[in-house]
């Protein structure tokens, strides 16, 4: 397993796949993609996780679009990814760092010292909670 830096386009493919295959892959596809910090989790020439990372002017960053195969899930490479990507954030400047958390991966995200911010609020059918934490 390796991380690396990856292009938007290398993202929308397992994106789609993994969060909302349901809908067309333009839905995936973010207008501020070419402003952000994408990763990739390679296993051999397999691209099995990616995430999108933001920083504003502020210092404030977000992720979004965190999706690791299923083939892959449960072995530890979303933790490495966000880990990395903790890190990241931090090297970046900022001071903070959020998501749009779907509130069935709520407690994964507590792992990493993230907490509940707001209320509860859908995309379709699917509860969410935003996710922050301050960053050292």
């Amino acid at each position: 397993m390796h991380i690396q830096p990856i292009t938007p386009e290398q993202t929308h493919a397992l994106r789609h796949q993994v969060l909302w295959p349901d809908k067309p892959l333009a839905y995936v596809q973010l207008p501020e993609d070419a402003d952000g910090h994408h990763f990739g989790v390679f296993e051999g020439e397999n691209l099995v996780a990616v995430i999108s990372l933001f920083v504003d002017a502020q210092g404030e960053a977000r992720f979004r679009k965190f999706a690791t195969h299923p083939d892959f899930q449960g072995q530890g490479i979303g933790t490495a990814l966000l880990t990395h990507v903790l890190g990241e954030a931090i090297r970046l400047g900022a001071h903070a760092i959020w998501c749009d958390s779907r509130q069935s991966a709520a407690d994964f995200y507590r792992r990493f010292g993230m907490e509940p911010e707001g209320e509860v609020f859908y995309k379709g059918p699917i509860p969410y909670v935003r996710m922050q934490r301050r960053l050292p």
